[in-house]
Protein backbone atom coordinates (compact mmCIF):
# COMPACT_ATOMS: atom_id res chain seq x y z
CA UNK A 1 0.00 0.00 0.00
CA UNK A 2 1.50 3.68 -0.67
CA UNK A 3 1.82 5.93 2.04
CA UNK A 4 -0.30 8.83 2.02
CA UNK A 5 1.72 12.03 1.24
CA UNK A 6 1.13 15.57 1.84
CA UNK A 7 2.17 17.86 -0.73
CA UNK A 8 2.52 21.89 -0.60
CA UNK A 9 1.80 23.57 -3.70
CA UNK A 10 3.44 26.76 -4.50
CA UNK A 11 1.36 28.52 -7.43
CA UNK A 12 3.36 30.74 -9.49
CA UNK A 13 3.06 34.11 -11.55
CA UNK A 14 5.89 35.82 -12.56
CA UNK A 15 8.44 34.12 -10.26
CA UNK A 16 6.01 34.89 -7.83
CA UNK A 17 4.26 32.39 -4.91
CA UNK A 18 0.38 33.40 -5.24
CA UNK A 19 -2.87 32.24 -4.04
CA UNK A 20 -6.55 32.80 -4.44
CA UNK A 21 -9.69 32.20 -4.10
CA UNK A 22 -11.50 29.98 -7.18
CA UNK A 23 -8.53 31.01 -9.06
CA UNK A 24 -9.44 34.53 -8.64
CA UNK A 25 -8.40 38.03 -6.89
CA UNK A 26 -4.28 36.10 -7.04
CA UNK A 27 -2.09 37.51 -4.11
CA UNK A 28 1.42 37.38 -3.37
CA UNK A 29 2.68 35.56 -0.62
CA UNK A 30 6.21 34.71 -0.75
CA UNK A 31 9.34 34.14 -2.62
CA UNK A 32 9.12 29.98 -4.16
CA UNK A 33 12.67 28.71 -3.17
CA UNK A 34 11.77 30.29 0.97
CA UNK A 35 8.54 28.54 0.83
CA UNK A 36 9.89 25.58 -0.55
CA UNK A 37 12.56 25.19 1.96
CA UNK A 38 9.93 25.78 5.22
CA UNK A 39 7.99 22.91 3.15
CA UNK A 40 10.72 20.32 2.95
CA UNK A 41 12.07 21.48 6.56
CA UNK A 42 8.63 21.03 7.77
CA UNK A 43 8.24 17.60 6.33
CA UNK A 44 6.46 17.50 2.93
CA UNK A 45 6.66 14.68 0.60
CA UNK A 46 6.88 16.43 -2.53
CA UNK A 47 6.27 20.27 -3.57
CA UNK A 48 4.42 21.14 -6.39
CA UNK A 49 5.15 24.49 -8.17
CA UNK A 50 2.57 25.88 -11.23
CA UNK A 51 2.89 28.08 -13.38
CA UNK A 52 -0.50 29.74 -13.20
CA UNK A 53 -0.70 31.99 -16.06
CA UNK A 54 1.74 30.58 -18.85
CA UNK A 55 -0.57 29.03 -20.96
CA UNK A 56 -2.86 32.00 -20.71
CA UNK A 57 -0.02 34.32 -21.52
CA UNK A 58 1.79 31.52 -23.93
CA UNK A 59 5.23 31.91 -22.41
CA UNK A 60 7.87 29.09 -21.97
CA UNK A 61 7.65 27.19 -18.23
CA UNK A 62 9.08 28.36 -15.58
CA UNK A 63 13.19 26.72 -15.65
CA UNK A 64 14.86 29.51 -13.90
CA UNK A 65 12.44 28.97 -10.53
CA UNK A 66 12.38 25.31 -10.72
CA UNK A 67 16.17 25.76 -10.79
CA UNK A 68 15.97 27.78 -7.69
CA UNK A 69 13.81 25.04 -5.70
CA UNK A 70 16.31 22.64 -6.54
CA UNK A 71 19.00 24.07 -5.39
CA UNK A 72 17.39 24.31 -2.10
CA UNK A 73 15.49 20.94 -1.48
CA UNK A 74 15.47 17.73 -1.41
CA UNK A 75 12.30 16.14 -2.08
CA UNK A 76 10.54 15.65 -5.54
CA UNK A 77 9.30 18.33 -6.98
CA UNK A 78 6.47 18.16 -9.66
CA UNK A 79 6.17 21.18 -11.96
CA UNK A 80 3.51 22.15 -14.24
CA UNK A 81 2.16 25.42 -16.52
CA UNK A 82 2.50 25.86 -19.98
CA UNK A 83 3.44 22.28 -20.55
CA UNK A 84 2.72 21.94 -24.39
CA UNK A 85 5.48 19.49 -25.96
CA UNK A 86 7.93 16.84 -24.85
CA UNK A 87 10.39 19.57 -25.21
CA UNK A 88 9.18 21.69 -22.73
CA UNK A 89 8.82 18.72 -20.44
CA UNK A 90 12.33 18.18 -21.02
CA UNK A 91 13.77 21.79 -20.11
CA UNK A 92 11.64 21.14 -16.68
CA UNK A 93 13.24 17.53 -16.14
CA UNK A 94 16.62 18.91 -17.19
CA UNK A 95 16.02 21.51 -14.87
CA UNK A 96 15.58 19.88 -11.12
CA UNK A 97 11.72 18.40 -11.42
CA UNK A 98 10.77 14.59 -10.97
CA UNK A 99 7.60 14.97 -12.85
CA UNK A 100 5.87 16.96 -15.20
CA UNK A 101 2.23 18.43 -14.97
CA UNK A 102 0.17 18.34 -18.06
CA UNK A 103 -3.20 20.30 -18.07
CA UNK A 104 -4.85 22.34 -20.64
CA UNK A 105 -2.17 21.24 -23.69
CA UNK A 106 -3.40 17.24 -22.90
CA UNK A 107 -6.92 18.28 -23.25
CA UNK A 108 -6.37 20.02 -26.50
CA UNK A 109 -4.37 17.09 -28.04
CA UNK A 110 -4.22 14.27 -25.48
CA UNK A 111 -1.83 12.09 -27.45
CA UNK A 112 0.52 14.19 -25.39
CA UNK A 113 0.32 11.97 -22.71
CA UNK A 114 1.37 9.11 -24.77
CA UNK A 115 4.29 10.95 -26.02
CA UNK A 116 6.07 12.27 -22.67
CA UNK A 117 5.01 8.63 -21.01
CA UNK A 118 6.83 6.90 -23.94
CA UNK A 119 9.63 9.63 -23.10
CA UNK A 120 9.87 10.10 -19.91
CA UNK A 121 8.13 7.26 -18.72
CA UNK A 122 4.29 7.26 -17.47
CA UNK A 123 6.05 7.61 -13.67
CA UNK A 124 7.07 11.58 -14.77
CA UNK A 125 3.64 12.28 -16.26
CA UNK A 126 0.98 13.68 -13.67
CA UNK A 127 -2.34 14.72 -15.37
CA UNK A 128 -3.81 17.98 -13.81
CA UNK A 129 -7.27 17.80 -13.95
CA UNK A 130 -9.09 21.47 -13.00
CA UNK A 131 -13.08 20.50 -12.28
CA UNK A 132 -16.34 22.33 -11.70
CA UNK A 133 -18.97 20.40 -10.33
CA UNK A 134 -21.98 21.03 -13.13
CA UNK A 135 -24.52 19.19 -10.07
CA UNK A 136 -25.64 15.63 -9.74
CA UNK A 137 -22.58 14.40 -9.59
CA UNK A 138 -20.91 15.66 -12.87
CA UNK A 139 -17.97 18.05 -12.97
CA UNK A 140 -16.98 19.20 -15.84
CA UNK A 141 -13.32 19.98 -16.81
CA UNK A 142 -11.87 23.82 -17.15
CA UNK A 143 -8.66 25.09 -18.86
CA UNK A 144 -6.96 27.91 -19.28
CA UNK A 145 -6.23 28.83 -15.71
CA UNK A 146 -10.24 27.87 -14.83
CA UNK A 147 -11.57 30.02 -17.55
CA UNK A 148 -12.21 28.17 -20.67
CA UNK A 149 -14.91 25.53 -20.41
CA UNK A 150 -14.39 22.16 -22.52
CA UNK A 151 -17.54 19.90 -22.55
CA UNK A 152 -15.43 17.01 -20.71
CA UNK A 153 -16.53 15.18 -18.07
CA UNK A 154 -14.36 15.35 -15.66
CA UNK A 155 -14.03 11.65 -14.39
CA UNK A 156 -14.15 10.44 -17.82
CA UNK A 157 -11.17 12.45 -18.70
CA UNK A 158 -9.11 11.15 -15.63
CA UNK A 159 -9.87 7.61 -16.89
CA UNK A 160 -8.75 8.09 -20.58
CA UNK A 161 -5.72 10.57 -19.48
CA UNK A 162 -3.95 7.85 -17.27
CA UNK A 163 -5.24 5.28 -20.25
CA UNK A 164 -2.88 7.16 -22.43
CA UNK A 165 -0.43 7.31 -20.22
CA UNK A 166 -0.58 9.46 -16.94
CA UNK A 167 0.69 8.00 -14.34
CA UNK A 168 -0.68 10.29 -11.46
CA UNK A 169 -3.68 12.27 -11.18
CA UNK A 170 -3.94 15.88 -9.73
CA UNK A 171 -7.49 16.71 -8.96
CA UNK A 172 -8.44 20.40 -8.22
CA UNK A 173 -11.79 21.10 -7.01
CA UNK A 174 -12.37 25.10 -8.76
CA UNK A 175 -15.57 25.18 -6.74
CA UNK A 176 -13.22 24.28 -3.50
CA UNK A 177 -10.37 26.11 -4.44
CA UNK A 178 -9.02 28.67 -1.21
CA UNK A 179 -12.38 28.43 0.36
CA UNK A 180 -10.79 26.72 3.17
CA UNK A 181 -13.95 23.99 3.78
CA UNK A 182 -12.65 20.90 2.52
CA UNK A 183 -11.91 18.67 -0.34
CA UNK A 184 -14.94 17.26 -2.61
CA UNK A 185 -15.21 14.09 -1.62
CA UNK A 186 -17.50 13.51 -3.78
CA UNK A 187 -15.22 14.18 -6.80
CA UNK A 188 -12.54 12.47 -5.10
CA UNK A 189 -14.01 9.27 -4.76
CA UNK A 190 -15.53 9.23 -8.12
CA UNK A 191 -12.05 9.47 -9.53
CA UNK A 192 -10.08 7.50 -7.36
CA UNK A 193 -12.43 4.34 -7.97
CA UNK A 194 -12.11 5.18 -12.08
CA UNK A 195 -8.62 5.24 -12.43
CA UNK A 196 -5.72 2.89 -11.57
CA UNK A 197 -3.02 5.45 -10.65
CA UNK A 198 -2.44 7.38 -7.87
CA UNK A 199 -4.79 10.54 -7.13
CA UNK A 200 -3.49 13.66 -5.33
CA UNK A 201 -6.80 15.65 -4.07
CA UNK A 202 -6.88 19.49 -4.44
CA UNK A 203 -8.55 22.56 -3.19
CA UNK A 204 -10.33 23.30 0.00
CA UNK A 205 -7.78 21.66 2.46
CA UNK A 206 -7.92 23.36 5.94
CA UNK A 207 -7.43 21.20 9.01
CA UNK A 208 -5.70 17.42 9.72
CA UNK A 209 -9.48 16.11 9.72
CA UNK A 210 -9.67 17.50 6.05
CA UNK A 211 -6.72 15.35 5.10
CA UNK A 212 -7.57 12.62 6.56
CA UNK A 213 -11.31 12.31 4.64
CA UNK A 214 -9.58 12.36 1.32
CA UNK A 215 -7.02 9.74 2.25
CA UNK A 216 -10.75 7.83 3.18
CA UNK A 217 -12.05 9.01 -0.19
CA UNK A 218 -9.01 7.30 -1.66
CA UNK A 219 -6.69 9.92 -2.55
CA UNK A 220 -2.96 9.14 -1.95
CA UNK A 221 -2.19 12.36 -1.78
CA UNK A 222 -3.21 15.78 -0.02
CA UNK A 223 -2.38 19.10 -1.50
CA UNK A 224 -2.43 22.20 0.44
CA UNK A 225 -1.53 25.67 -0.11
CA UNK A 226 -3.12 28.67 1.19
CA UNK A 227 -3.41 27.40 4.77
CA UNK A 228 0.27 26.88 5.01
CA UNK A 229 1.14 30.07 3.14
CA UNK A 230 -0.40 31.93 5.67
CA UNK A 231 0.56 29.89 8.60
CA UNK A 232 -2.65 28.83 9.49
CA UNK A 233 -1.34 25.51 10.16
CA UNK A 234 2.09 23.75 9.39
CA UNK A 235 2.83 20.43 7.99
CA UNK A 236 4.74 19.27 11.17
CA UNK A 237 1.26 20.06 12.84
CA UNK A 238 -0.78 18.14 10.10
CA UNK A 239 1.74 15.38 10.58
CA UNK A 240 1.21 15.27 13.97
CA UNK A 241 -2.38 15.29 13.77
CA UNK A 242 -2.53 12.93 11.47
CA UNK A 243 -0.26 10.48 13.46
CA UNK A 244 -2.21 10.62 16.84
CA UNK A 245 -5.35 9.27 15.28
CA UNK A 246 -3.18 6.44 13.30
CA UNK A 247 -2.65 7.05 9.94
CA UNK A 248 0.78 5.76 8.69
CA UNK A 249 3.19 8.32 7.17
CA UNK A 250 6.49 8.49 5.67
CA UNK A 251 9.06 9.00 8.50
CA UNK A 252 9.92 13.17 8.87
Amino acid sequence: MLLKRIIPCLDIRDGRVVKGVRFEGLRDVGDPAELAVRYDRDGADEIVLLDVSATLEGRDTMVETIRSVREVVSVPIVAGGGVRTVEDAGRLLESGADKVSVNSAAVRRPELLTDLADRFGRQCVVLAIDAISRGADVWEVIVDAGTVPTGFEAVEWASRGVRMGAGEVLLTSRDRDGTGIGYDLSLVKRVTRAVEAPVIASGGARTAFDLESAFDAGATGALLAGVLHDRITSLCELRLELAAIGRELRPC
